[in-house]
């Protein structure tokens, strides 16, 4: 499966597909504003990363206008509000055959460039 998870309003988003150019055609696109992501989706990225919080955007406004940090005790509880809303998904995140990366830092770019061209 190939997927990618993304904001269509999110200019790092866009960056990064442009980035990646025809390879993006391989891809389903979900624009997680316009189709939130599901429970069995969110359950997917857990079994890959064996926790909420690795792709959850602690930099979302929404995280510090909530007070999050002094709220989720315990990581079941970051897949509450990865479900309420779509700003919580670290995004974008690609998802290739058995290999998932969410983000959008140099590292995680860099992976998946590999993983495309290999």
């Amino acid at each position: 499966m190939k997927k990618i998870f993304y904001l269509s309003t999110c200019s790092t988003c866009s960056r990064i597909m442009k980035q990646f150019g025809d390879y993006i055609n391989d891809f389903e696109l979900q624009d997680i504003k316009k189709i939130a992501v599901s429970d069995d989706e969110i359950e997917l990225m857990y079994r890959y990363f064996g926790s909420y919080e690795a792709f959850f955007n602690k930099r979302a406004m929404k995280y510090k206008q909530m007070g999050l940090k002094d709220i989720i005790k315990e990581d079941i509880d970051y897949k509450k509000y990865l479900l309420m809303d779509y700003t919580f998904l670290k995004r974008p995140v690609f998802v290739i055959d058995e290999d998932i990366y969410a983000g959008n830092s140099k590292k995680i770019i860099t992976e998946i460039e590999e993983k495309l061209k290999a």
